[in-house]
């Protein structure tokens, strides 16, 4: 019986390691910023400002991009492209929701 227990023990703990370890890696995923590269579109093309300055969604135009933090952001006007560049963090989703 004390076999069985410790048998236990030790997946339990095996399979809790392997959890943490797997949310330490996408956390860190999630959180790097370092690379300049382009991997894709943010917000599937919408126009981050507009939902703070129109109060809805507003599909962006690729003739007003700017590219930050390995995506690239569009925008439906040139100034709400430029107000993203002043300010990025101000405008974009939070915990990495896009």
């Amino acid at each position: 019986m004390t076999i069985l227990k410790n048998y236990n023990r030790i997946i339990l703990s095996a399979l809790l390691a392997v959890g943490f370890l797997a949310f330490v890696d996408i956390a860190a995923i999630a959180t790097d910023t370092t690379g300049a590269e382009v991997y894709g579109v943010a917000i599937k093309g919408y126009d981050p400002v507009a939902y703070f300055t129109e109060n809805r969604a507003v599909k962006g135009k690729s003739e007003f991009a700017y590219n930050w933090n390995e995506a690239r952001w569009y925008f439906s006007k040139a100034e709400n492209r430029d107000l993203f560049a002043a300010n990025p963090k101000k405008y974009t989703p939070h915990h990495g929701g896009f």
